[in-house]
């Protein structure tokens, strides 16, 4: 089996790891518009040679990691490219515009629009691992305009890294995922940019941060580079769930002013059944 892994970075080079240990047999072919991240990758054994866009017409597999501005550019060129029995699956985190961009292409079917929800605040081909899609859920959009014998390739690798599917459409995708990772993303770069600017003694932040501030602001270490791009391609959904993230911020500052401690706590206690969710229980009705 020939794979092209294009963007061999942390979701790339997981990806290449992973595969490399699920399928021994695999050729895994790096293409990457940094050619630092192609030599690191080739010592770190991430990938097997270097190559470009005539590589994808021999490949099996084409997996497809880059910011998502590149990808709505370069998926039409990646679909040019591929042999008819190629399966191409992205891993963006944005899905409308994407899906879009490829809406009429004579090779639609090749395409398998996909989101695996995995990731650390790391970039880089160092900071690929192994196992980091093991129990992570994958959102396939579309799924009826891929092949089926297409579908089943893809689905294959993904299950034997143990991840869960769900099909969504795509505009349904990009409103939920604005809730769930754009706006942490946010909220994260936000409380460090406050924290900077008020504690201008660095050393304060370094000798009084808990494991409490690391783990909220752990995000903010997460590229721009990615982000920005995805804030872009997901505006209308990021601005809708903002205005309602400040809206609750307000809220809660004004029960802090007026000392209505009874309903600061009665906050923090409803709010405490986000833990039945993220444990897959469903909530009562009251």
């Amino acid at each position: 089996m020939q794979v092209a892994v294009i963007g061999i970075g942390l979701i790339g080079g997981s990806f290449a790891k992973d595969l490399k240990q699920l399928y021994p047999e695999a050729n895994i072919i790096g293409i990457d518009k940094s050619e630092a991240h192609l030599d690191e990758a080739l010592k770190l054994n991430i990938i097997d040679k270097k190559g470009n866009y005539e590589a994808l017409a021999d490949s099996d597999v084409v997996f497809v990691s880059i910011p998502v501005d590149s990808l709505l550019e370069e998926l039409p060129k990646i679909l040019d490219a591929v042999g008819e029995e190629t399966v191409v699956m992205d891993a963006g985190s944005t899905k409308d515009l994407i899906c879009q961009s490829v809406m009429d292409h004579p090779k639609r079917r090749n395409f398998m629009a996909c989101h695996p929800i995995a990731g650390t605040e790391h970039s880089g081909p160092s900071a690929a691992i192994n196992g980091l899609y093991e129990g992570k859920t994958n959102i396939i959009c579309e799924v009826e305009k891929t092949a089926f014998k297409l579908q089943e390739k893809g689905l294959e690798i993904f299950q034997k890294m143990k991840m869960r599917i769900r099909y969504m459409n795509p505009v349904a995708h990009d409103k939920h995922i604005a809730y769930v990772s754009h706006l942490s993303h946010i909220s994260s770069f936000m409380l460090g940019k406050t924290v900077i600017e008020k504690e201008k003694n660095e050393r304060d932040i370094f000798d009084m941060a808990g494991s409490g501030f690391e783990s909220t602001v752990r995000l903010a270490k997460s590229s721009p580079e990615m982000w920005t791009p995805i804030f872009e391609q997901n505006r209308d959904n990021v601005v809708e769930t903002l205005e309602e993230y400040i809206q609750n911020l307000e809220s809660f500052k004004q029960l802090l002013v007026s000392r209505d401690f009874g309903n600061v706590h009665q906050e923090m206690s409803n709010t405490n059944r986000i833990k039945q969710i993220l444990k897959g229980i469903p909530l009562t009705k009251k």
